[in-house]
Order: structure tokens, then sequence, then C-alpha cells
């Protein structure tokens, strides 16, 4: 039974079940094993307990707005 892991933001439970249905979809065409097979596991990590160099990724301007 493959296990995948996956760490990100906070999520939607549409998003999170959107996600699930891809990788378990996506693994099972690779691996040749039945999508029941699949374990997905959903971490969720705000940008406040995440570090990139030496700031929170919380404090850190986004280049994009």
């Amino acid at each position: 039974m493959p296990v995948i892991t996956v760490e990100g933001p906070e999520l939607s439970k549409e998003k999170k079940a959107e996600l699930v249905k891809s990788f378990s979809q996506t693994a099972s065409n690779i691996m040749g094993l039945p999508v029941d097979a699949m374990v997905v596991i959903i971490r969720e990590v705000g940008a406040e307990n995440v570090g990139v160099g030496d700031c929170l990724l919380c404090d850190l301007k986004r280049t994009d707005e």
C-alpha cells in the first residue's frame, strides 16, 4: 500500500478531495496498482510555521502583488 504525503498550505475540503483524487489516480496509473491501494496524507502547514532562509514565510513580501 503506497503512502503519499503532501505538506502544504491549508486547503478547503473540496481542494483536498481534488488533490487526493489526482494523486491517487496518477500514482495508480504509474505504479500499475489499484487506486484503492493508495493512501494520501495531507499535512497542512501554516505560513507562520515555515521558515525560508532567516524569515517566516508569512513575513516574506510576495513578488506577485
